[in-house]
């Protein structure tokens, strides 16, 4: 499994390359990851390519390692391992997923996650038609993420859900902060933000929004961003905003269980919601942009009702209304909460291995035949 982004910076296509391969260890596979990382991995099978570099891409910065020596160091790590087949994420970003897109050492999945806007499909269209030619399974987390990439790259195309680690977040322990110098605890409402701080992740919608409503309730507001320095002064008077900064993994999910809210105000460029099913397994109720990326998970399906409120994008006053309703109507939290857990249960990540391992043995099957 090849990743193009720093397995140590934290981003939604790590988070799946990673599950994704616990998800199929589990089931038996030996599965070693090719990334880059700018600090020792946590966690065993990864082979390092070397470090990153931060680069602007669509409206965020990605940890990507384009340099020669990681190059070469893929390359290695492909002549020396005889993989079954290799499963790149972002296959066309540059890095080690384009150099073993080139070296095509064994059958190839391609999975594509972007959304919104990339220049690079229309403008080298030509060039991304060949590299794709070289993929003999190409998957879209989205139909948004298949809309991108399809400007270039031709049929037949499968859509396979991005995972959530269901029981990670079912089983974390709510967040309690310590009691005050007077021994009481803060048991006010709780509205929860988690990103980076960054025009397309909304988080001033959500203040602003927050500044529309007059109730005592706490934000607690996780990561950073170039955004930061300029909303905290912007909201300095409302005390109700904590700035946490980034936060570990297990403080997100203890988090996401005790909020009383989760809001993703995202204003575009997400192909697929994980964050919310995050949310939604961690048992909070959740309130998200109606972004075609996010009501593909959290919207209306297959009959069910949507497992989350879905104001407008970009509109404080609609987000306003929604996190008020879900705080004061307990009878709407229960079943955002109920509906959510059920929405997140139909998009684990071990539902998502058992797709992968359908795929895999498909082109490893064509592989043999053609050989």
């Amino acid at each position: 499994m090849v990743c193009p982004y720093s397995l140590t910076v934290p981003g939604g296509v790590q988070g799946q390359v990673l599950g994704l391969a616990r998800a199929l260890r589990e089931r038996g596979h030996n599965v070693q990851i090719l990334a880059p990382a700018d600090a020792p991995p946590t966690e065993g099978g990864v082979t390092v390519i070397g470090p990153s570099v931060m680069n602007a891409a669509n409206g965020s910065i990605a940890p990507i390692s384009p340099n020669p020596q990681a190059q070469l160091r893929t390359m290695r790590a492909l002549w020396d391992e005889k993989f079954d087949v290799l499963h790149l994420h972002e296959p066309l970003v540059p890095g080690p997923t384009v150099t073993a897109l080139m070296l095509r050492s064994a059958p190839i999945v391609g999975t594509f996650h972007a959304a919104g806007e990339q220049p690079m499909y229309k403008s080298m269209s030509s060039l991304a038609r060949w590299f794709g030619s070289r993929i003999d399974a190409k998957v879209a987390v989205s139909q948004d993420a298949q809309a991108l990439a399809g400007v270039a790259i031709p049929e037949p195309w499968t859509i396979l859900f991005n995972g959530v680690e269901v029981d990670q977040f079912a089983s974390a322990e709510p967040w309690v902060d310590p009691p005050g110098p007077d021994g009481a605890v803060d048991d006010r409402p709780t509205v929860l933000f988690v990103g980076r701080h960054e025009e397309r992740k909304g988080l001033g919608v959500l203040l602003d929004a927050v500044g529309l409503i007059d109730q005592d309730l706490r934000v607690w507001v996780a990561g950073s961003g170039p955004e930061t320095e300029e909303l905290q002064a912007r909201h300095a008077a409302d005390h109700r905003i904590e700035w946490l900064g980034r936060i570990s993994n297990d403080e997100r999910n203890r988090r996401m269980a005790a909020a009383s809210v989760f809001v993703a105000p995202s204003l575009g460029g997400e192909s697929f919601g994980v964050i919310l099913l995050e949310a939604m397994a961690a048992g909070a109720p959740v309130v998200a942009s109606s972004i075609s990326g996010y009501v593909g998970v959290a919207g209306p399906l297959d009959g069910e009702p949507a497992a989350a409120l879905l104001p407008e994008r970009g509109d404080p006053a609609a987000f306003a209304m929604a996190i008020s309703e879900v705080l004061g109507d307990d009878a709407l939290a229960d079943r955002l909460r109920a509906s959510g857990r059920d929405r997140a249960n139909r998009f684990s990540m071990d539902r998502l291995a058992e797709a992968y391992t359908v795929l895999y043995e498909a082109v490893i099957a064509e592989a043999a035949l053609n050989a």
